[in-house]
């Protein structure tokens, strides 16, 4: 089966859920901004706002084989139009437009028509950047590619670095084991800024990339295929703690219950497995306390595709135990640590329209500190 996220059993008709109708839960948690589709990658600006990548809605445009390769079926052919953006939410929870008119793409019918977009953004200084998911031939829109992309005040871009073309001519040692549901463009899952680099996660083809803001090099920091050559394992989420790289890993489809982990990038492709027995990460996050908070988009042992109100989040505390904080989320895909001390989840974030279903949640963390 397709080792994509976009999955058929995502044809569930979203809900547009409200902070009544989400579970009880161990920690408070209330829907901090609505109104956004798809909502990926978070980070917080030097401005105190929030700032949200979307996927968008997709669109009708395609592309044949003539054209270029295609995704091939059934998660392809593509469509496309120009349908994502970037949205900013100040600490009211009220939304603005930051660019708008960013390619957006979706699978084919028979998997859902799901969509990709902008999936990451980040800060460097007060330098927005964003990272493109939903571009490239290959997912129906001929003339453009997925790429780093700086966003001016005015709302207009330019591109930064091209990561259709890097992946293209420089493809990861086991790109083969990927071939079911091989994207030629690829699928851009998430960009965090480190210092003056930004740093990306692109798990069709397993790596981690280092891209340079302003002359647009990109170097390959680590190929995650290399890790096992026997089984693919999909990155995700990345962040950056106590001077380590962190990361979620996906997993195969169908599901397998317990078959994600969390781990610490050591060097280029030396690998600790920090955490396992989790299950579809999407996102990891750390506290103050140096306390660990793994995102999972489904769980539930049978669940072996994505499943509406089965997404959690899982705290390791640093005596090695584990609690299960927030459940019920839907279809969750970044999660991010606030200037406040709280986390900021994108919910509803992966399926098809209706549009506006998207949602932001913040989750209010105990402020006591653990004693040791």
């Amino acid at each position: 089966m397709p080792r994509t996220l976009f999955q058929p059993a995502c044809l569930i008709f979203l809900l547009l859920l409200s902070a009544a109708t989400l579970p009880a839960q161990p920690v408070a948690v209330s829907v901090y901004g609505t109104g956004v589709n798809n909502p990926r990658g978070l980070a917080f600006g030097p401005d105190g706002n929030l700032y949200v990548a979307e996927g968008g809605a997709g669109g009708t445009m395609t592309t044949t084989a003539a054209d270029c390769t295609q995704v091939p079926a059934p998660v392809g052919p593509y469509s496309g139009g120009f349908t994502a953006r970037i949205s900013k939410f100040d600490r009211h929870g009220n939304r603005t437009t930051v660019a708008d008119g960013l390619p957006s793409s979706q699978t084919s019918p028979d998997q859902g028509s799901l969509v990709s977009g902008v999936s990451g953004v980040a800060f460097i200084g007060d330098q927005l950047y964003a990272i493109l998911a939903g571009a490239g031939c290959s997912h129906g829109l001929k003339g453009t590619v997925n790429a780093v992309l700086r966003i001016h005040r005015d709302g207009t871009w330019s591109q930064v670095a091209d990561l259709s073309a890097f992946q293209m001519t420089h493809p990861t040692a086991n790109i083969s084991l990927s071939a079911d549901d091989f994207e030629p463009d690829g699928t851009w899952y998430s960009m965090i800024a480190v210092n003056d680099s930004l740093y990306a996660v692109e798990p069709n083809h397993q790596e981690i990339d280092r891209i340079n803001p302003w002359t647009g090099e990109i170097r390959r920091i680590s190929d995650v295929s290399t890790f096992d050559s026997s089984k693919w394992i999909g990155p995700t989420g990345l962040t950056y703690h106590d001077h380590d790289f962190y990361f979620g890993t996906l997993g195969k489809f169908p599901i397998v219950d317990g078959s994600s982990s969390v781990y610490r990038l050591k060097y280029h492709d030396d690998f600790d497995v920090v955490e396992s027995d989790l299950t579809t990460v999407v996102d990891v996050a750390f506290d103050d306390c140096d306390r660990l908070y793994v995102l999972e988009n489904t769980t539930g042992a049978g669940n072996v595709f994505p499943t509406p109100m089965t997404g959690d989040i899982v705290r390791f505390d640093r005596d090695g135990s584990r609690h299960v904080i927030v459940t019920g989320l839907f279809l969750p895909t970044a999660m991010i640590m606030g200037p406040d001390g709280n986390l900021y989840v994108s919910n509803v974030g992966f399926g098809p329209p209706p549009v506006g279903a998207g949602q932001i949640l913040k989750v209010e963390l105990p402020k006591e500190r653990e004693h040791f």
